[in-house]
């Protein structure tokens, strides 16, 4: 089986780039696949794809590029080229660009990859029901949020043009079975990077890192967090080291270097700026916990599933897609109120003083990552794979059959008037 995945691919910056990772690293290990194509972004000039050999070999074809109007041709010139059973594409509603054209034409490809006579899988990481369009930085204008809910509306229409759309949390099944009469969703869980094995839950010698890591700007902001830290200091006297892991959402661009100006005279805060991939463990580890300070969310939170994989605690909003995901897989947390620095500094201060409470979290995330390994997510993959490629074969015999028995019914009625 040759698979192309389609999708942003360290060291891209582009979001989704290190679920892509993860999923190729434990494909390769599938030994029903002969071959995978990334079908990726193409990088700044000195960049360069690559990964580890593996049991299956893998190619790169940086083809596209955020915000251009050529990428449904480019991407599906290589599709053609390559001539894969199965486009997987792992994708959201911004991964082609957050110019509204570009976006919509790069999102309307799954659906032109299946007219093509390809099987078409997409992996669809939010559905614009769930996106809070103020807070994620789109609009805050009325009208124009009507404008933008009509038209995701029509792009998930044409998603769902593909073979089979993939979500990651069940309320996305309801909500597109029955607002667009769906009926090829399949819920297939995020799943975890990384299960290593379980960590001691004990802290590096130093003050206690509260942590967050992601993309901010939009719908994640920090402030309120450094703000928290700053009341919790004031409470307890305790040594606490602020980080702020990522960078700037593509919708913001300039966000974080604004924030540390302002909080230039808050002690003890670092800014890490883009975490590469091996250094991740290493964050993850050394925090004593992870905070989301989060307004809304726009889909499963990749963030959450690494904190579980590395047995840390979580500070949480008390908002709805992810609190529904943490009760469907098991994630435990300490709850605040989003936008409220008071109930925030509160969630971080009963784990800043709770040792007992910070493990006993942080031991229940670790179990709740590991019953859902990317190993397993792939596995639930290849078993649709299977059936839209034997699904496809069989159409493909029954059109044939068709075609026959049509000619051979043409042929008898051919006759030939004795008069003439």
């Amino acid at each position: 089986m040759k698979i192309a995945i389609v999708s942003p691919y360290p060291p891209s910056k582009l979001t989704l780039n290190e679920y892509a990772h993860h999923l190729v690293t434990h494909f390769q290990e599938k030994r029903e696949i002969t071959e995978l194509i990334v079908i990726t972004n193409e990088l700044p000039e000195g960049e360069q794809y690559s990964i580890d050999v593996g049991n299956v070999p893998v190619r790169f074809e940086a083809v596209w590029n955020f915000n251009s109007f050529k990428n449904p041709l480019s991407i599906l010139k290589t599709i053609k080229l390559h001539k894969p059973d199965v486009v997987f594409y792992n994708i959201h509603f911004l991964t082609f660009g957050d110019n509204k054209v570009a976006a919509a034409l790069g999102l309307m490809t799954p659906m032109l990859t299946r007219l093509s006579g390809f099987v078409s899988v997409v992996l669809l990481h939010n559905i614009i029901e769930s996106v809070d369009l103020s807070s994620a930085g789109f609009t805050r204008n009325v009208f124009l949020k009507w404008i933008y809910t009509m038209f995701g509306t029509f792009l998930t229409f044409m998603l769902l043009r593909a073979n089979l759309v993939a979500v990651t949390i069940s309320k996305y099944v309801s909500i597109l079975e029955k607002k667009y009469k769906a009926d090829n969703i399949a819920l297939v869980p995020h799943g975890s990077f990384e299960t290593p094995d379980e960590p001691s839950f004990q802290l590096p010698a130093g003050p206690k890192k509260i942590m967050t890591f992601g993309k901010f700007g939009t719908y994640k902001k920090v402030e309120s967090m450094i703000e928290a830290v700053e009341l919790v200091r004031n409470r307890t006297g305790a040594d606490l080291e602020i980080v702020i892991a990522g960078t700037d959402s593509p919708n913001v661009q300039g966000y974080l270097d604004a924030v540390q100006e302002k909080y230039s005279e808050v002690p003890q805060i670092t800014f890490t700026g883009y975490v590469e991939e091996e250094d991740v463990p290493r964050i993850f580890k050394e925090s004593a916990m992870v905070v989301f300070p989060y307004t809304s969310t726009t889909g499963s939170s990749g963030v959450l599933h690494q904190a579980g994989s590395y047995g840390c605690a979580a500070i949480l909003p008390n908002i709805g897609d992810l609190k529904a995901l943490i009760e469907e897989e098991g994630y435990r947390g300490n709850y605040f109120e989003p936008d409220n620095v008071e109930s925030l500094a509160d969630a971080i201060e009963e784990l800043v003083l709770n040792d007992e409470k910070r493990i006993q979290l942080g031991k229940a995330n670790y179990v709740a990552a590991a019953s859902l390994p990317m190993a397993d997510i792939t596995d639930w993959y290849m078993l649709h794979f299977n059936h839209l490629i034997n699904e496809k074969a069989v159409n493909k015999q029954n059109s044939t059959v068709a075609q026959l028995i049509k000619s051979l019914n043409r042929r008898e009625t051919v006759t030939i008037n004795p008069a003439q």
